[in-house]
């Protein structure tokens, strides 16, 4: 019953929110929020939790502020996600800003193949969009969602915005292997491990484990491994991207997989900190929480 509850919730809100007009459905998720906010359930909490790790410098009411902002820009996700459909091209594209593009259009045109790492900030479909409008179509993966009809609905999604998105499983990564051997670009949101066998990384001063697939991946298939960092402005998106992190020379392929996944974790933690509102963090990162 709760799987069907949860189904139509999101069903719902796909057609309401959509068919509503834009100010009054920003108005209402930014007060849903604050409602959310005020419950102090298990997301906020952890919200918090997350947070208090990035700045632990914070007294009680400044981090109880960016907790508030950081939900409100996570509900902003949602009613994104809920009114993306019907969005034009012009819009998409009038409403995104990049650092450093040709870190990822320069590999896709010499058919190197491209690996994007970046965490759960700001709206990570809406950068996907835009590369797929500009003539750069992306595999990524996504987490199998219950009840499997809401899995489903979250695929035909990404489908129609021109993503090919692959079910997280065992067959995954030879696929994405494929794709990168073929010039293409994968997209992978990495600042969580989801198999139980990520690697081990420092992460604001603590232990955590994060996924090893983009690492491994640039090593085997000489693809070009980047990070990006997605924060939202006041009418779209910002997408900072970094240099390639290279393949260490020396080194068993896990250790030099583990040295490149922490540099990739240092850099999520610089733009992080910088922009700690749009990190949609609400799961469990360190090893250590308790939370």
């Amino acid at each position: 019953m709760s799987e069907n509850l949860s189904y139509w919730g999101y069903t719902l809100a796909w057609k309401i929110v959509r068919w509503l007009p834009e100010k009054l459905a920003y108005r209402i998720a930014d007060r849903f929020a604050d409602f959310l906010y005020s419950r102090n359930g298990k997301g906020v909490k952890r919200l918090r939790f997350n947070f208090q790790k990035v700045h632990p410098e914070l007294d009680s009411s400044e981090l109880e502020f960016l907790t508030n902002a950081g939900f409100r820009s996570y509900l902003r996700y949602w009613c994104d996600t809920f009114r993306f459909p019907s969005w034009s091209i012009e819009r998409l594209l009038s409403t995104t800003t990049c650092s450093n593009e040709e870190l990822l259009r320069e590999p896709i045109a010499a058919k190197r193949g491209c690996i994007v790492a970046l965490p759960h900030a700001g709206n990570w479909d809406h950068a996907g969009a835009y590369f797929c409008a500009t003539g750069i179509p992306l595999t990524t993966v996504a987490e199998h969602l219950k009840p499997e009809k809401l899995f489903r609905k979250f695929l035909e999604y990404r489908s129609k915005i021109g993503m090919e998105v692959l079910d997280l499983d065992s067959r995954s990564i030879a696929t994405l292997a494929q794709r990168l051997r073929a010039g293409k670009l994968v997209a992978l949101v990495a600042d969580r491990d989801l198999s139980k066998n990520g690697v081990p990384v420092n992460f604001f001063g603590d232990g955590a484990r994060m996924p090893g697939g983009p690492a491994l991946l640039a090593i085997q298939t000489g693809a070009d491994l980047i990070t990006a960092f997605v924060k939202y402005e006041k009418s779209g998106i910002h997408i900072f991207f970094e240099d390639a992190i290279p393949v260490p020379e020396n080194g068993t392929v896990g250790e030099k997989a583990a040295v490149m996944t922490q540099i990739m974790a240092d850099r999520f933690a610089t733009q992080i900190s910088r922009h700690t509102v749009d990190w949609h963090m609400l799961q469990r990162i360190w090893v250590d929480a308790d939370a």
